[in-house]
């Protein structure tokens, strides 16, 4: 599938802003299964830009506005190519968990943060999983189906600092706090997961040519001799209407745009999202 996405951020400034300075995560990845054909970013007014890969390979837009300046709009576009093949069957045992290639070089997606900590009813549902799964694959697509079931897809319901905890306890959330809990209770079992950031294309017969309203969205993966991702939201595989941004260890390693700005005491937000199935 091939698929066009344009997402515009558009932030406007109570008083204005005397210097703004961001850090814009927007730009594909490219990798055996995702081609990215076309990609820019346009940002109002126009600033001072550096780019470079960080940690986790993501490309990082890195921008300074120094004037003075009453709105700060970005506009990214890409266009990209998926190819993504079936989830394979599980390759790794429970006991493969622990070699050192493993438990020390995938540390960082093991440890349990307090944005992913699980709260300990969810972490007895997932020791619960762990008793009856074969193999460490199995466990991780029944966590990923115990959180679809429990949590009810509420926008509003969470913002982008609440924990995986507090989603659990009130039973709803986002994409962002599916994926939070999930990684928890994964990495409470000894997988290495982690948090991705992109979108995915809302309707599976999608027409060539019409554009539709999307949104950013966020899955988790996890490591079973390689990465193997799983849409929590929509209960599915990661498939080729999903486009892939950049990965980490949670939303903060990704966050589509990030910074601060002097002058102005407050800001308001818009967001745009729309995908269009090209092939």
């Amino acid at each position: 599938m091939q698929l066009r996405i344009s997402h515009t951020t558009d932030y406007a400034y109570d008083g204005g802003a005397v210097t703004s300075y961001n850090e814009a995560r927007l730009t594909p990845l490219t990798s055996p299964e995702q081609i990215v054909v076309h990609t820019r970013l346009d940002i109002a007014p126009t600033p001072w830009t550096h780019t470079y890969r960080d940690y986790f390979g993501t490309l990082v837009t890195a921008f300074e506005v120094l004037d003075p300046h009453d709105t700060l709009s970005v506009h990214a576009h890409a266009t990209v190519h998926t190819n993504r093949t079936a989830m394979p069957s599980p390759i790794m045992g429970w006991d493969d968990l622990t070699r050192r290639e493993v438990a020390d070089g995938l540390t960082e997606y093991l440890a349990r943060s307090p944005i992913v900590a699980p709260p300990p009813e969810f972490a007895a549902v997932v020791q619960g999983i762990r008793a009856k799964a074969s193999c460490p694959r199995d466990a991780a697509v029944d966590v990923c189906a115990a959180v679809h079931a429990e949590l009810e897809y509420l926008p509003g319901a969470t913002g982008v600092h609440t924990t995986a905890a507090e989603a659990w306890d009130q039973r709803a959330g986002v994409c962002q706090d599916m994926s939070h809990l999930a990684i928890g209770g994964l990495r409470s079992l000894g997988i290495p997961a982690r948090y991705v950031s992109g979108y995915f294309h809302p309707r599976a017969e999608a027409a060539i040519g019409e554009t539709v309203h999307g949104e950013s969205h966020a899955w988790v993966e996890w490591w079973d001799d390689g990465w193997h991702g799983f849409d929590i939201t929509n209960d599915q595989p990661i498939g080729d209407r999903h486009v892939v941004i950049a990965s980490g260890r949670d939303y903060t390693d990704v966050r589509p745009l990030s910074g601060i700005f002097s002058g102005a005491s407050t800001s308001r937000l818009d967001v745009a999202v729309e995908v269009t199935r090209l092939a």
